[in-house]
């Protein structure tokens, strides 16, 4: 039951490099942790510390982590309730594209899940006469990017397809669906945690949602006792910035078109249960964006009103402008990415900064779904979950008139997933219980207006 020191030893040394990125004082630690003996009792204290840090004199940026004190970071102009006339028919519509576009883009970037650039997976698209991508990567594309890995490209290659394979970002989406269905917009932390133990085998989920995992199931043993989950997020948690609760965010903006703030509020309900800081407001950014998305006039204007909805003195909101200012003088996706990777190429595989301004690169410059969750991939670092994201940002703004049925017919309707007891394997199905959400938000918030006899929209 007890973890190596080895393996303790190795966190604790993550978490103290990740919190001299968040501008922690960390001088001496390294060595403190390095002459402590092999000792849980020694180590366990030496952690509880590390959650605790002051940070430096010169440290510019406020990152909060609690609900309310996010909302008093953020821009006062934000909108608070309903953005335009709520149209279920096309919330519906819009939200089933939406998914739809997430399940093809993150198929689409299933085979190249590697840490390639657009340098690396161009030239190899170009040595393949692939160039621009238009279609699912060919399986030579295993050879040429030297993917070895099957895991990756064996059900997810053009020539190989034939259902929607299994994917971590597909499951998130999937599980938060069962959430909002079974509770509403009412879900507390337990009720995550009890659906993750009853739902997701510990193999499927990864970083810092695996640590959680393991440990919200120690009270289950017998005579366990109940545990501060609050506390231990922060505790031998590496990785609690990186982007595993942004990848579940899209369901939260799903269900809540047109209503940015709540479905910000429902992301971070979701995501401080396993992550802090840029951890947090990657999520409730995206939830944000996809809920603006389907009354947007504009790409920027997504991302802008989005962008209110987290901390304004924060690193991730640095991004965000810096990404908005670059991409927006672009002349093209290609010259927007050169932008965002000279700014933030330090910043790889599921590290938040770089993706989210390829996001911003994608969604400007795509002239439909298609091109745009290819124009994702193409981008590299984590191609699967961005190509997801970037399918769900533009089916909510464009629309099923500018998605491709092609993109679907390889799956024959089937997705399979790893959540255990959910036996649905229709691919339409389950996109039209998603997009069942807009109408059972909207009218669980009338009928709590109802009840309450107030007059006043709050969402």
């Amino acid at each position: 039951m007890f973890p190596s020191f080895t393996l303790l030893r190795k966190r604790l040394r993550e978490i103290i490099a990740e919190k001299e990125a968040q501008g922690h004082v960390v001088e001496g630690l390294m060595r403190e942790l390095d002459a402590l003996p092999d000792r849980y009792d020694s180590l366990s204290d030496f952690a509880l510390t590390l959650s605790d840090l002051p940070h430096r004199d010169d440290w510019p940026y406020v990152e909060p982590n609690e609900l309310e004190e996010i909302w008093e970071q953020c821009d006062p102009t934000r909108p608070l309730g309903l953005m335009a006339p709520f149209d279920g028919e096309r919330a519906a519509a819009r939200v089933q594209t939406a998914f739809l576009g997430a399940v093809c883009g993150c198929v689409l970037g299933k085979p190249v899940e590697m840490s390639f650039d657009l340098y690396q997976i161009r030239n190899a698209l170009e040595n393949l006469d692939e160039w621009p991508l238009q279609d699912y990567f060919p399986e030579k594309v295993v050879e040429e990017l030297q993917i070895p890995y099957p895991s990756l490209w064996g059900e997810s290659v053009r020539e190989r397809i034939s259902y929607v394979p299994w994917d971590d970002d597909l499951n998130y989406k999937i599980i938060n669906m069962l959430l909002l269905e079974s509770h509403g917009t009412h879900f507390a932390k337990d009720d995550i945690r009890a659906l993750w133990l009853k739902h997701l085998p510990i193999e499927s989920i990864f970083g810092p949602e695996r640590t959680l995992l393991m440990k919200a199931a120690l009270p289950t043993l017998e005579f366990g006792e109940e545990t501060d989950f609050h506390q231990w997020v922060s505790i031998l948690n590496p990785k609690e910035e990186w982007c595993g609760a942004l990848i579940r965010a899209d369901t939260f903006g799903y269900a809540c078109p047109g209503r940015p703030a709540l479905a910000a509020e429902l992301a971070w309900r979701d995501a401080s249960w396993t992550h802090r800081r840029t951890g947090i407001y990657g999520s409730m950014f995206i939830a944000a964006t996809i809920a603006t998305a389907p009354v947007a006039d504009h790409p920027m204007d997504i991302f802008t009103t989005a962008a209110k909805f987290i901390p304004q003195r924060s690193r991730f909101r640095e991004c965000i402008q810096f990404c908005i200012d670059k991409v927006g003088t672009a002349s093209d996706w290609l010259e927007g990415y050169g932008r965002v990777h000279e700014r933030y190429g330090e910043y790889g595989f599921c590290r938040i900064f770089q993706e989210i301004g390829t996001l911003i690169n994608t969604t400007t410059f795509a002239k439909d779904i298609s091109d745009g969750i290819c124009m994702q991939v193409c981008q590299g670092n984590d191609t699967d979950s961005f190509g997801a994201t970037a399918g769900s940002i533009l089916g909510a703004f464009l629309g099923p008139d500018c998605f491709d049925s092609r993109w679907v017919e390889p799956f024959h309707d089937e997705i399979r997933t790893t959540i255990a007891g959910f036996y649905e394997r229709s691919l339409q199905k389950v996109a039209q219980r998603i997009g069942n959400l807009p109408n059972q938000i909207h009218q669980e918030l009338q009928m709590e207006m109802h009840n309450s006899g107030e007059k006043k929209q709050e969402w």
